[in-house]
């Protein structure tokens, strides 16, 4: 009953949003032209770059799994990332991209604890890097680099009020006096509860405790999925008419990512579309709502498109009987 909810809720916020913005903010007709103007030659580059930065993400989910012991082949995590991007972009109310990518790999491994720890650390880096290079950005707003008024001077302390929260959620996390330091505020009423929570996430990233060089790299590997889809977000502003400058595309992508986290919704619809229209048309001023609405849909069908060939490679792996490519290395 309870997943049926949530997934009535996702589908009312992106209906709900989509219904909003083409009402209130944009017109349907002015973004299907801008839409049909597309060049589609850069639509192509930007989808091949947008495949790089999928199979990046996976590199670095494989250098974390080798820091717990596992040796898992490329080529495997390349598919379960592609599968778990099918399932959380097209069947998003019914399974998660990351419970679908962790069950595969527990098949593959027969280790179900250390998977899901796995994916765990790796999207909680990929949160990190991403949170970093947002703050980091923000000091070009700071410094009067980008001109914003007062709406977007307020989202740069928001933006390091996140980053920081982050950070101290990394720090306690992995650091031994400041667990227990945390583990006595969760001895209070009002937080009580969340302290099973807080002792698992705790538990899943102390393997990597002892390996900072590791969770480094993977940091690093973060920072260029997100310079390879800020390539990607030019790429598509470009193909539609250009007038959009890279820096706003490193500041702002960052943040908009954090949007379909949030904000539960149906793969992104409505939400991504709404972060590109308040960041690159609202905050920004840099473009029109219908410029911006207009990317945030081509982006989105960049997204769909990608995540495809994971429902041909579940489909091919249902006809041999759904068993995994090989036992672990």
């Amino acid at each position: 009953m309870r997943g049926k909810l949530l997934t009535l809720l996702k589908v009312a916020i992106s209906l709900g949003l989509i219904a909003y913005l083409f009402t209130f903010k944009v017109d349907l007709g002015t973004v299907l032209r801008v839409l049909g103007q597309a060049d589609l030659g850069r639509v192509a580059l930007a989808l091949g770059l947008y495949f790089g930065a999928i199979a990046l993400g996976a590199t670095k989910w494989q250098l974390l799994l080798r820091q717990q012991g596992i040796q898992v082949p490329l080529a495997a995590l390349w598919r379960y990332t592609f599968e778990g991007l099918f399932f959380g972009n097209f069947l998003l109310p019914l399974v998660a991209s990351d419970v679908v990518r962790g069950y595969d790999l527990a098949r593959h491994t027969d280790r179900a604890a250390e998977a899901a720890i796995s994916v765990l650390v790796d999207k909680l880096v990929g949160l990190l890097a991403f949170a970093a290079a947002a703050a980091a950005m923000t000091l070009t707003v700071a410094l009067g680099w980008i001109p914003g008024g007062p709406a977007l001077r307020g989202a740069v302390w928001v933006v390091w009020a996140a980053f920081g929260g982050f950070v101290v959620l990394f720090a306690a996390l992995l650091s031994r006096r400041l667990r227990a330091l945390v583990e006595r505020l969760f001895r209070l009423p009002l937080l009580s509860r969340a302290a099973p929570l807080y002792r698992r996430l705790s538990e899943a990233i102390q393997p990597f405790r002892e390996r900072p060089l590791a969770l480094l790299q993977a940091f690093g590997i973060s920072l260029a999925v997100l310079l390879v889809t800020n390539a990607v977000n030019w790429l598509l502003a470009e193909a539609l008419g250009g007038g959009l400058p890279m820096r706003y595309i490193f500041l702002f992508n960052p943040m908009v990512a954090f949007a379909p986290i949030l904000i539960p919704s149906v793969g992104g619809l409505g939400v991504n579309q709404g972060a590109y229209d308040l960041f690159y048309a609202s905050l920004g001023g840099v473009v029109s709502s219908d410029f911006a609405i207009s990317l945030s849909l081509l982006m989105q069908v960049l997204i769909y498109v990608s995540s495809l060939p994971g429902g041909v490679l579940w489909w091919r792996g249902q006809r041999r009987g759904g068993k995994p490519e090989g036992p672990a290395a």
